[in-house]
C-alpha cells in the first residue's frame, strides 16, 4: 500500500508541474524516475518511450502508466495514471461547469479560439518535421488532408489511418528494425486478459450504443474509440472529438475548451473531461476521463511483455512511418476546418493568431502564458 501511495504522490507532483506537452512530459519523467529516483535505467526508460510512441493513444501518459506498472503492477499503473491526470481533470471540470452555468463573454471565447489556431499550427509544424521525411510521407499527408476536407467524418479518419499504414507496409518492404529484448516481470496471462478486454470493448460498445440508444453508452463509446485510434500525440484527438461532439455542444464551446486545455499541466486527453462536463455535468467529466484513457491503459498492460516482438516487427514499423504522415493530414484538415474557418473572420483575427503562434514557435513561451495572452487579447479587443 505504501508503494502505491508513493507512486501516486510522485505522479501527482508531475501532474501539477508538467507543462509543455508530451515531449516536455517525457523530460520531466526522465528527470524524476530515472535521474532522481533511479526506479529504472536509462536504457529501459528509452525502451518504454519507444514502445509508447508506436502505440496509439497518449504517449506520455502511457509512459507514466508503464513505469507505474513496472513499479507496482496493475494497481501501480492505475495509481500513476490517476496522479498524473487528476489535477488537470479537476480544474477542467470546474472551468467547464462555469462555462455551462454562466454566460461567458464573447471575448473570452474568441481569445481561446485564437489560442487553438496557434497551438495546432505549432503542433503541425513540429510533427511534420519528424514524420514527413521523404516524398512518400509528404504525398500521403497531402492526399490525406484533401480527402479529409471533402469527407470530414469519423469513418474517413479511420480509412486514412488504415490506408496510410498499408501504403507504408508496401512502400518500405524490406526495411527491418532490430530491438533488444526488454524483460518485464508481468504475467502474460494478465496482459492477454487486458488485450482481450480491449477487443471486447471495441466490438461491444458500438453494438450497445446502437441497440440501446443510451446517451451515456454512446458518449463512452465515442471517447473509447477516439482514445484507441489516435496516433501522433494529443493534438490529433481534436478532429475525432470535433466530429463526434460538436453536434452536442457548440463549436465555440468546443474550441474554447480546447484552448483552456492548453493551459493545463498533464495530458491533452483530459479535454474529454471538459466535454463530458459540458454535456452531462460533473459525472460526465469523470466518465470522460475513464473512457478516453482506458484503451491506453489496456494497451500498456497488454503489450509491455511483448515489447521486443512488437518493436522489431517490420510490418508494424513500416506502417507507422506512413500512419504518422496520414495523421498529419487529418490534423491539417481539422486546422483548416473548423479551427481557421470559424476563428479567422477578419484580418485582425489573423494578426492576433500569428502573434500567439510566434510566441509559441519562436519565443518558446510556456503554453499557459500563451493562453493567458489570448484571453487578455480576447477580453480587451472583442468585448
Amino acid at each position: 500500500m505504501r508503494n502505491l501511495l508513493e507512486i501516486f504522490l510522485i505522479a501527482l507532483k508531475l501532474g501539477v508541474t508538467s507543462f509543455g506537452g508530451p515531449i516536455a512530459h517525457l523530460g520531466y519523467f526522465r528527470n524524476e524516475y530515472v535521474v532522481r529516483r533511479k526506479w529504472l535505467s536509462e536504457s529501459v526508460y528509452q525502451d518504454i518511450v519507444s514502445l509508447c510512441q508506436i502505440l496509439p493513444g497518449p504517449a506520455s501518459s502511457q509512459v507514466g502508466m508503464a513505469i507505474g506498472l513496472l513499479r507496482g503492477g496493475v494497481l501501480g499503473a492505475i495509481a500513476a495514471f490517476l496522479g498524473f491526470t487528476l489535477p488537470s481533470v479537476i480544474v477542467l471540470i470546474i472551468i467547464s461547469s462555469l462555462f455551462v452555468q454562466m454566460n461567458i463573454p464573447l471575448g473570452f471565447t474568441k481569445g481561446l479560439m485564437l489560442v487553438a489556431v496557434a497551438v495546432v499550427l505549432h503542433a503541425l509544424i513540429g510533427m511534420g518535421k519528424k514524420a514527413l521525411t521523404n516524398m512518400i510521407t509528404i504525398l500521403i499527408a497531402i492526399i490525406s488532408l484533401l480527402f479529409m476536407l471533402f469527407y470530414s467524418v469519423t469513418w474517413a479518419q479511420i480509412c486514412v489511418i488504415i490506408i496510410s499504414g498499408l501504403v507504408g507496409i508496401i512502400a518500405f518492404k524490406g526495411h527491418t528494425t532490430r530491438s533488444k529484448q526488454l524483460y518485464i516481470n508481468i504475467s502474460k496471462r494478465v496482459s492477454n486478459i487486458a488485450l482481450l478486454s480491449l477487443c471486447i470493448l471495441l466490438i461491444m460498445l458500438p453494438v450497445l450504443s446502437y441497440t440501446t440508444q443510451n446517451s451515456w453508452v454512446t458518449f463512452f463509446n465515442q471517447l473509447y474509440q477516439a482514445g484507441l485510434l489516435v496516433f501522433g500525440g494529443g493534438h490529433v484527438v481534436l478532429p475525432l472529438l470535433q466530429s463526434a461532439f460538436v453536434p452536442d455542444i457548440t463549436l465555440e464551446q468546443f474550441l474554447a475548451g480546447y484552448g483552456v486545455t492548453q493551459a493545463m499541466p498533464g495530458p491533452l486527453f483530459t479535454f474529454s473531461s471538459y466535454l463530458g462536463t459540458v454535456i452531462f455535468g460533473v459525472m460526465g467529466g469523470i466518465v470522460g476521463m475513464v473512457a478516453i484513457f482506458l484503451p491506453a491503459m489496456l494497451l500498456v498492460i497488454g503489450t509491455l511483455p511483448y515489447f521486443a516482438q512488437i518493436r522489431s516487427n517490420p510490418y508494424i514499423a513500416n506502417a507507422l512511418k506512413t500512419i504518422n504522415a496520414g495523421v498529419i493530414g487529418i490534423l491539417g484538415a481539422a486546422f483548416m476546418n473548423p479551427i481557421v474557418k470559424h476563428t479567422i473572420i477578419q484580418p485582425v483575427d489573423a494578426l492576433f493568431a500569428i502573434l500567439l503562434f510566434v510566441m509559441l514557435q519562436y519565443g518558446k513561451v510556456a503554453p499557459w502564458i500563451v493562453v493567458v495572452t489570448g484571453l487578455v487579447v480576447g477580453v480587451i479587443y472583442y468585448r
